[in-house]
Protein backbone atom coordinates (compact mmCIF):
# COMPACT_ATOMS: atom_id res chain seq x y z
CA UNK A 1 0.00 0.00 0.00
CA UNK A 2 1.41 3.42 -0.93
CA UNK A 3 1.66 6.36 1.43
CA UNK A 4 -1.16 8.16 -0.41
CA UNK A 5 -3.43 5.14 -0.01
CA UNK A 6 -2.56 4.81 3.68
CA UNK A 7 -3.15 8.54 4.18
CA UNK A 8 -6.54 8.33 2.47
CA UNK A 9 -7.48 5.35 4.67
CA UNK A 10 -6.35 7.20 7.78
CA UNK A 11 -8.36 10.28 6.84
CA UNK A 12 -11.39 8.14 6.13
CA UNK A 13 -11.13 6.44 9.52
CA UNK A 14 -11.24 9.78 11.38
CA UNK A 15 -14.02 11.30 9.31
CA UNK A 16 -16.97 12.09 11.54
CA UNK A 17 -20.62 12.68 10.72
CA UNK A 18 -22.38 15.59 12.41
CA UNK A 19 -25.96 15.60 13.64
CA UNK A 20 -27.04 17.13 10.33
CA UNK A 21 -25.59 14.16 8.47
CA UNK A 22 -22.73 16.14 6.92
CA UNK A 23 -19.35 14.45 6.82
CA UNK A 24 -16.32 16.43 8.05
CA UNK A 25 -12.64 15.75 8.60
CA UNK A 26 -11.43 15.62 12.18
CA UNK A 27 -11.29 19.16 13.54
CA UNK A 28 -9.26 20.50 16.42
CA UNK A 29 -10.04 23.97 17.69
CA UNK A 30 -7.52 26.46 19.00
CA UNK A 31 -9.04 26.06 22.45
CA UNK A 32 -8.29 22.32 22.29
CA UNK A 33 -4.68 22.97 21.31
CA UNK A 34 -4.29 25.49 24.11
CA UNK A 35 -5.84 23.19 26.70
CA UNK A 36 -3.61 20.23 25.80
CA UNK A 37 -0.54 22.47 25.68
CA UNK A 38 -1.42 23.89 29.09
CA UNK A 39 -1.89 20.43 30.60
CA UNK A 40 1.51 19.37 29.22
CA UNK A 41 3.02 22.48 30.83
CA UNK A 42 1.42 21.61 34.19
CA UNK A 43 2.60 17.97 34.06
CA UNK A 44 6.10 19.17 33.14
CA UNK A 45 6.20 21.46 36.16
CA UNK A 46 4.87 18.84 38.57
CA UNK A 47 7.26 16.15 37.34
CA UNK A 48 10.21 18.53 37.55
CA UNK A 49 9.37 19.37 41.18
CA UNK A 50 8.59 15.83 42.34
CA UNK A 51 11.16 13.71 40.49
CA UNK A 52 14.43 13.33 42.39
CA UNK A 53 16.71 14.38 39.57
CA UNK A 54 19.36 15.91 41.81
CA UNK A 55 20.03 12.52 43.36
CA UNK A 56 19.47 13.79 46.90
CA UNK A 57 16.51 11.57 47.80
CA UNK A 58 16.23 8.32 49.71
CA UNK A 59 17.62 6.22 46.84
CA UNK A 60 20.77 8.34 46.60
CA UNK A 61 21.26 8.19 50.37
CA UNK A 62 20.76 4.41 50.36
CA UNK A 63 23.24 4.00 47.50
CA UNK A 64 25.83 6.09 49.36
CA UNK A 65 25.29 4.16 52.58
CA UNK A 66 25.61 0.79 50.82
CA UNK A 67 28.73 1.91 48.97
CA UNK A 68 30.27 3.18 52.22
CA UNK A 69 29.83 -0.34 53.62
CA UNK A 70 31.36 -1.90 50.49
CA UNK A 71 28.07 -3.48 49.45
CA UNK A 72 27.67 -4.08 45.70
CA UNK A 73 24.08 -2.94 45.94
CA UNK A 74 25.32 0.64 46.37
CA UNK A 75 26.72 0.85 42.85
CA UNK A 76 23.60 -0.87 41.47
CA UNK A 77 21.35 1.68 43.19
CA UNK A 78 23.53 4.46 41.78
CA UNK A 79 23.19 2.98 38.28
CA UNK A 80 19.42 2.72 38.76
CA UNK A 81 19.29 6.35 39.90
CA UNK A 82 21.32 7.42 36.86
CA UNK A 83 18.94 5.56 34.53
CA UNK A 84 15.94 7.10 36.32
CA UNK A 85 17.45 10.57 35.94
CA UNK A 86 18.02 10.05 32.22
CA UNK A 87 14.48 8.77 31.65
CA UNK A 88 12.87 11.59 33.65
CA UNK A 89 14.83 14.14 31.60
CA UNK A 90 13.55 12.48 28.41
CA UNK A 91 9.95 12.65 29.62
CA UNK A 92 10.43 16.30 30.67
CA UNK A 93 11.75 17.13 27.20
CA UNK A 94 8.76 15.38 25.66
CA UNK A 95 6.26 17.39 27.72
CA UNK A 96 8.13 20.63 27.04
CA UNK A 97 8.12 19.87 23.32
CA UNK A 98 4.38 19.11 23.35
CA UNK A 99 3.59 22.27 25.29
CA UNK A 100 5.78 24.50 23.12
CA UNK A 101 4.60 22.98 19.86
CA UNK A 102 0.91 23.30 20.71
CA UNK A 103 1.37 26.88 21.93
CA UNK A 104 3.16 27.65 18.65
CA UNK A 105 0.45 25.88 16.61
CA UNK A 106 -2.29 27.79 18.39
CA UNK A 107 -0.58 31.13 17.67
CA UNK A 108 0.23 30.19 14.08
CA UNK A 109 -3.36 29.16 13.35
CA UNK A 110 -4.67 32.36 14.92
CA UNK A 111 -2.32 34.36 12.67
CA UNK A 112 -3.46 32.34 9.65
CA UNK A 113 -7.10 33.00 10.51
CA UNK A 114 -6.40 36.73 10.80
CA UNK A 115 -4.60 36.76 7.44
CA UNK A 116 -7.43 34.88 5.73
CA UNK A 117 -10.05 37.16 7.27
CA UNK A 118 -8.09 40.22 6.15
CA UNK A 119 -7.76 38.84 2.61
CA UNK A 120 -11.54 38.38 2.42
CA UNK A 121 -12.25 42.06 3.05
CA UNK A 122 -12.30 45.03 0.73
CA UNK A 123 -9.92 47.93 1.25
CA UNK A 124 -12.63 49.81 3.12
CA UNK A 125 -12.97 46.90 5.60
CA UNK A 126 -16.31 45.57 4.36
CA UNK A 127 -16.62 41.81 3.88
CA UNK A 128 -16.58 40.24 0.42
CA UNK A 129 -19.82 38.70 -0.73
CA UNK A 130 -20.10 34.95 -1.23
CA UNK A 131 -20.23 35.41 -5.00
CA UNK A 132 -16.93 37.33 -4.90
CA UNK A 133 -15.29 34.60 -2.82
CA UNK A 134 -16.57 31.91 -5.24
CA UNK A 135 -14.39 33.41 -7.96
CA UNK A 136 -11.32 32.18 -6.06
CA UNK A 137 -12.61 28.63 -5.58
CA UNK A 138 -11.48 26.24 -8.28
Amino acid sequence: MTFDEEWADAKQSVTVTTAGGTSHDLVVTQDDLGAVGHEAFIVHGQLRKKADMAGTGATARAAAACSARNLAMGSELSATLSTWDSQVKTVLQMYAHISNHLDYSKKAHANDDEAIAASLRHRNGSAMSVSEIQRYVK
